[in-house]
């Protein structure tokens, strides 16, 4: 007979009991174990050490990211495998493709009308000029930013520095957003032949100086790891964004000796060799220009919408830039245009600097400083008014994803224009910028009271 204890229990009883309880607690920690290594593998995947514990996240040959495993089966692949060459020592680099449709460009360096005003950056362009600007001539004059006395100075011992950089990989840090992020798996023949050139204003040097271990070698250049520091003083622009925006679209201005550019934008950690980006993007399919698709729209106006809702950018003048581009013929994209998408991935740009890519360049800027500085608004329309003059290559989205990191800014940008919603607003609290965004109030050379923007629907939850 089993001997009681204290409250009347056996001590067979309370044996027996926890006997029985061990095998619970075997399953609780063996399903606690199974959910800290599921915790930790969608930790690693969705982390840089995600490219150092591949065994963990790969899948098909290809690199897989917790917010890939999570998401349905039927969206778009977020990333996929690049299709890229094996060896960065064994690609083989072309020679320079040949000026075939504009053979000599230059600049307008002075406008006529700065003798009475201070010297603007992107000059004092004119509609009429705006217009001959797209007809494409074996010899072409064109504003280009970097005007006289205008601003966007680099310091001597940059301006000496950036003479031997043929091949660039240019990023910008502008108003301190972000600190520079070290590429990864860079071949040791691309590390001699790129000049890793981040572009930043006074504040940003300050704000990085203060945050990161900053070198200055023999001749006073500074660096942050592989990145050669290139500071400009007197910003052109009331707008960080439209600052950022001279060295992203204007890189063939600012280096003009780059044979070659890969620009990413300041967040962005570049997770691929830049020589293996070349040959996969520019030499294998003979392009001199490329880009990737954008992952939620095609269409400028469905863009347009979408910067209208998330504030991006005043509701009015954005409406403003559409309608003028509505009137000029700028249809909306469908199946039957000879592009994948009106809209690029644009932190993201990959150029042989030819002439017609440095034409295409300097009139998306002209377009930029014009209008918002939503560069993605206005790309396909200058795509669509060279017309076959440009040929160059949209890549999937899913490739440009699989480039880099993403990080964060270290703050988020506002601006209080992008949320006004009317023009007597604008102007009643002096949002109206003075140095860029000038055709958003110059008269514009027609009627565009009747002109109605095609209906928009809405294809992307995240747009």
């Amino acid at each position: 007979m089993a001997r009681r204890g204290k409250g009347g229990v056996g001590v067979g009883d309370a044996a027996w009991r926890r006997g029985a309880a061990r095998p619970r607690l075997l399953v609780v920690s063996a399903v606690a174990w199974a959910l800290l290594l599921l915790a930790f593998h969608l930790w690693s995947c969705a982390s840089p050490s995600a490219y150092f514990l591949s065994a963990l996240c790969r899948k098909g040959g290809e690199v897989v990211r917790a917010s890939d495993l999570m998401e349905p089966p039927s969206k778009p692949l977020h990333r996929c495998s690049i299709p890229v060459a094996d060896d960065p020592d064994a690609v083989v680099i072309p020679k320079r493709t040949p000026n075939e449709i504009v053979k000599k460009l230059s600049y307008i360096t002075v406008d006529k009308r700065d003798k009475d005003s201070p010297p603007l950056f992107g000059g004092r362009q004119t509609w009429k000029q705006r217009e001959e600007s797209f007809k494409v001539n074996a010899t072409m004059k064109v504003h280009c930013g970097f005007m006289k006395n205008s601003g966007a100075d680099m310091d001597a011992v940059d301006a000496e520095y950036i003479q031997k950089c043929k091949f660039v990989v240019a990023s910008g840090i502008f108003d301190g957003y972000d600190i520079p992020h070290q590429p990864s798996n860079i071949s040791l023949r691309s590390q001699k032949l790129f000049c890793f050139l981040m572009v930043v204003d006074e504040v940003s040097i300050d704000f990085i100086e203060q945050n990161v271990t900053v070198k200055v070698d023999s001749e006073g250049g500074k660096w942050v790891g592989i990145w050669r520091l290139v500071t400009l003083h007197r910003p052109p622009f009331d707008e960080p964004r439209r600052n950022g925006k001279v060295p992203k679209i204007l890189t063939h201005r600012l280096f003009p000796q780059a044979w070659y550019s890969i620009w990413i934008d300041g967040k962005m950690e570049l997770m691929v060799d830049p020589l293996l980006i070349l040959e996969r993007y520019l030499w294998r399919g003979k392009y001199t220009f490329a880009v990737a698709v954008h992952k939620h729209h095609r269409s400028i106006y469905e863009e347009g919408d979408a910067i209208k809702r998330r504030k991006r950018y005043a509701r009015p003048l954005v409406d403003l830039q559409m309608k003028i581009y509505y009137h000029e013929g700028m249809e909306p994209w469908d199946a039957k245009k000879r592009t994948p998408s009106d809209i690029p991935e644009g932190a993201v740009l990959i150029r042989e600097h030819t002439t017609i890519v440095d034409l295409f360049s300097c009139l998306w800027f002209n377009e930029v400083n014009l209008f918002t500085p939503r560069d993605q608004l206005s790309f396909g329309y200058v795509v669509h008014r060279l017309g076959d003059a440009l040929k160059f290559f949209m890549f999937p989205n899913c490739e440009y994803n699989s480039l880099f990191i993403l990080h964060r800014h270290t703050r988020e940008h506002s601006s209080k224009v992008e949320w006004a919603k009317t023009i007597p607003e604008i102007v009643k609290n002096g949002l109206k910028e003075s140095r860029g965004g000038l055709g958003l109030w110059t008269p514009y050379p027609a009627d565009l009271s009747s002109v109605k923007l095609p209906a928009v629907k809405r294809t992307s939850q995240a747009g």
